[in-house]
């Protein structure tokens, strides 16, 4: 394995890089609280892992060259997305109607499903499975097994995502008492769901090679 530090500030870079992981942690960070942040981020780095896993056992070059299960995956994902953004945007409408107690009902509700949303974002984008394949073996020797190093640099990778969105959702939670205002949460929910979207119909577009 060839330069891990470098390989770390990457990691880094890529890693705050704002992306549909960072955008749903975003809206339930806001909508259901600290705890919907950290189980959307848990869901989101359990995905990592899977993604992490397949790429040490050569599953996901076999994803990447097939256009049809790349185009299986990049759909369901894109369509999941969009699902997730239009869900928020409904959400503004909806929410203006609810009681205080039909809030919490939904909190509630919301705050199960978060490990759920988390996990079915990362795992449901092949960009992340194209990502690993072509990132990981720049900082591996050529000619030596790669099992090892893609696994220590998927778990190096995966830990600095759950160091990020640590600080990412206590950051949010300590500035929550202005983004929870209603205009303010209006306006954020509104914005996340239209990338939701977004990144849903960019993922659509995007090509296998």
């Amino acid at each position: 394995m060839e330069n891990f530090y470098l390989f770390v500030l990457m990691c880094i870079l890529l890693i705050i890089l704002p992306g549909p992981d960072t955008a749903i942690v975003t809206k339930n960070t806001l909508t259901v609280g600290r705890l919907g942040g950290l189980k959307t981020a848990l869901g989101s780095c359990c995905g990592l892992i899977i993604h992490t896993s397949a790429a040490v056992l050569g599953l996901s070059a076999i994803i990447v060259k097939s256009a049809l299960l790349f185009s299986f995956f990049k759909y369901v994902g894109a369509v999941y997305l969009i699902y997730l953004g239009v869900k928020t945007l409904w959400s503004l409408r909806t929410q203006k109607e609810a009681t205080t107690d039909d809030d919490n009902g939904l909190n509630q509700l919301d705050n199960k499903s978060c490990f759920k949303q988390g996990f079915l974002t990362n795992i449901l984008n092949p960009k992340v499975a194209v990502f690993f394949l072509t990132f990981l073996p720049q900082f591996v020797d050529q000619g030596n097994d790669t099992f090892i190093p893609f696994l220590i640099m998927g778990i190096t990778y995966t830990i600095l995502t759950v160091i990020w969105f640590l600080l990412y959702v206590y950051l949010i939670t300590q500035i929550s008492a202005f983004m929870k205002k209603p205009k303010s949460q209006n306006i954020i929910e509104g914005l996340t769901g239209s990338i939701l979207i977004g990144f849903g119909i960019k993922l659509a577009l995007e090509k296998s090679h």
